[in-house]
């Protein structure tokens, strides 16, 4: 299979079409091998325009969902992002090729083994890329606080906690679907202490198991 083509096609047939025109992003997904991410088997299924099932009710987004999450997180050079539930690496490396310092969070081993095989073997800025196995709902305070978070899945609500590992001004990027309504993706900014959260557009991928509706966490 011709991956460079695949992934041309990728960004012709879903990136373009879909308000996706930050130059970096589209220059950053034409250029990562997309289908080193995905579980054996399934590169052929690597650059669909469709969420690619990495098992464990896991998913890698659709490249155009991810692309248009990270257009609308406005990552700056140089700034410190935190990504949970990062899964097989994909998001980390695009992020590191925007020039962010990223710390990766993942909590399933598998996943993690994965990310940290393939993202060795690429050309990524030394140091760009830390990947933590840990609970990704928690955060990560240790590296606090953070210029950008991104949460790579749905999510029931935001959690309170990650509010206070931002830093003001930062933003907070993910999918969220409350209990009986539908989902969108949104952008929380820490203005005064307190995230304001506003949606940006429909969409709807699937859940992130950690993220499970549970006391101290906010709409």
């Amino acid at each position: 299979m011709d991956y460079a083509a695949a992934r041309k096609w990728m960004v012709d047939g879903q990136l373009r079409p879909n308000k996706v025109t930050d130059s970096r992003i589209i220059n950053a997904m034409l250029d990562l091998p997309r289908h080193l991410f995905v579980p054996p088997g399934q590169a052929a299924r690597a650059h669909a325009d469709a969420d690619v099932p990495l098992g464990r009710d896991r998913v890698m987004l659709q490249p155009m969902m991810l692309a248009r999450l990270l257009q609308l997180a406005q990552i700056r050079s140089g700034e410190a992002v935190l990504l949970l539930g990062a899964g097989t690496g994909y998001s980390a490396a695009l992020l590191a090729r925007l020039g962010a310092k990223v710390t990766a969070v993942e909590n399933d081993p598998l996943l993690a083994a994965q990310a940290r095989q393939v993202l060795a073997g690429l050309s990524l800025a030394p140091g760009s890329v830390q990947l933590v196995e840990a609970p990704a709902a928690a955060g990560h305070a240790e590296d606090a606080p953070y210029d950008v978070i991104l949460i790579e899945g749905q999510v029931p609500a935001i959690p309170a906690a990650l509010t206070e590992q931002l830093a003001e001004g930062g933003r907070l990027v993910t999918i969220r679907q409350p209990p009986g309504r539908s989902g969108s993706a949104v952008l929380g900014r820490r203005l005064g202490g307190t995230l304001s959260v506003t949606e940006a557009f429909d969409c709807r991928t699937a859940p992130l198991p950690e993220f499970q509706k549970q006391p101290g966490f906010a709409l």
